[in-house]
């Protein structure tokens, strides 16, 4: 069962209005429970107006959107619990870092919740273990911290609720390549410690394409694909052709491919195309 969906979601923005905008058009998708799933698309594609649907951050012009098969919307009175089932992590979300100390940060949610101080504790070690946060920081002001370890306080905020399903939108954005890596691979441990549903929003494919299980790809406002990863790459040129850059090695080998050079599979991850060509050299005696 699927643990959330989309049935024939639109949303329009200013609706009535000169300025009238129609974002999500008629969006139909199925996310199983325990996936990574990447969401592309180019500025203006509609995914980040389709996230903020998913925990009920905006509601929809038209449609239905279900969490565990039941409408997030069938109680109004009810979406703050939708809200602490699926969370959502904001681009630069080390801006809304508040508190005194890092752990009062990260706990902020747990409290919202209603939980002991003893759970409350518990989540909070474990998470910034997850994120890559020494306990020692856990007493130092936020403040103190780079911005790398700022960016996985507020990360460890949502995911120390525990939710069935983490959205993360852009959570590398303006990280050097060091940084990029580290978010990425305690992403990558999080979810194979819980295996909750992940969700990750990025311009890039190179971030998500050697873990995600399947890519969601928004253009003008509509569902361009969704599908498993392998296979989206298949459509690498399509893919580039709304605006969306591909990765350099999966450029190479479609070259390769024109050129007569095929390896009958997609790539997309330079370890591999390593093995692929270590395969084929050894096959030929080289």
């Amino acid at each position: 069962m699927a643990v959330l969906e989309t049935q024939e979601l639109t949303y329009i923005y200013s609706a009535g209005s000169p300025f009238e905008k129609v974002a999500v058009d008629h969006v139909n998708l199925k996310i199983d429970a325990g996936q990574i799933i990447g969401v592309m698309g180019h500025t203006g594609s509609g995914k980040s107006t389709l996230i903020q649907h998913f925990n009920g951050l905006l509601k929809p012009s038209s449609g239905r959107v279900l969490l565990d098969g039941r409408d997030i919307w069938e109680d109004k009175n009810k979406i703050r619990d939708v809200r602490f089932q699926v969370g959502l992590v904001f681009q630069y979300p080390e801006y809304q870092i508040f508190e005194e100390t890092v752990y009062k940060d990260i706990a902020y949610g747990c409290r919202n919740m209603g939980l002991d101080e003893s759970e409350i504790k518990l989540r909070v070690i474990e998470t910034a273990c997850d994120i890559g946060l020494k306990e020692e920081i856990l007493e130092r002001s936020p403040f103190e911290l780079s911005g790398g370890q700022k960016r996985r306080v507020a990360i460890a905020g949502v995911m120390a609720m525990r939710p069935k399903v983490l959205i993360l939108d852009e959570p590398t954005a303006g990280l050097d390549p060091a940084g990029r890596d580290k978010i990425i691979t305690h992403i990558k441990n999080y979810h194979r410690r819980t295996k909750n549903t992940v969700l990750i929003v990025s311009h890039s494919m190179e971030d998500i394409a050697g873990f995600a299980d399947k890519i969601l790809v928004m253009n003008k406002a509509r569902l361009f694909c969704f599908d498993d990863t392998v296979k989206v790459f298949g459509r690498s040129e399509e893919i580039s052709e709304i605006g969306l850059d591909v990765p350099q090695i999966t450029k190479v080998f479609t070259k390769l491919k024109k050129q007569g050079l095929d390896f009958g599979k997609e790539v997309y991850t330079v370890g591999y195309a390593k093995d692929l060509i270590i395969k084929y050299l050894r096959e030929r005696g080289l």
